[in-house]
């Protein structure tokens, strides 16, 4: 079994392993914690990758605005790269961010990004939820028609494992 975190371009995948060793680092991270205290959670867990992440890559990758003129911001993008990194701890609940996600790498593709790449980073059971058939032809239809690759990677509970 080939392991997809080497096929990434290394800014990326050192990204996706700091976030699995904060992931690990945390208590009850992958327990479901619902509205409010979930929010905070994630809220948390962004602010303590944003700033390890500066400090890796010895600039600010995180927050980045799409595009003028629009409030929309990429958890991380890395322009170099093509790559644009979604947090989407939600995307295994059949109501997430996934369309407004796509829609966003589409709105600044248009108005001249180098973005060829979306990686969800997801809690265990996104990956699954990508595979449903609704979100399988919406990630077909871009790659189609926009040239936007949509992938997902899930964070791993070593407890579980």
């Amino acid at each position: 079994m080939n392991d997809p975190i080497k096929s990434m371009p290394d800014r990326v995948a050192r990204l996706l392993l700091l976030a699995q060793r904060i992931a690990e680092k945390t208590p009850g991270f992958f327990k479901v914690k619902g509205p409010g205290i979930g929010d905070h959670a994630a809220n948390e867990f962004m602010r303590t990758l944003g700033e390890q992440a500066k400090t890796m890559f010895h600039e600010d990758m995180s927050e980045k605005r799409v595009c003028l003129g629009l409030n929309y911001r990429f958890d991380f993008y890395f322009p170099k790269e093509c790559h644009v990194v979604e947090f989407a701890f939600g995307l295994h609940n059949p109501q997430s961010e996934f369309e407004k996600d796509i829609f966003k790498c589409l709105l600044a593709k248009d108005r001249g990004c180098s973005i060829e790449n979306l990686l969800f980073v997801a809690k265990p059971g996104g990956e699954a939820r990508l595979s449903a058939p609704g979100q399988k032809a919406i990630s077909e239809l871009v790659q189609k028609k926009f040239d936007l690759h949509i992938d997902v990677w899930e964070l791993v509970d070593s407890a579980t494992t």
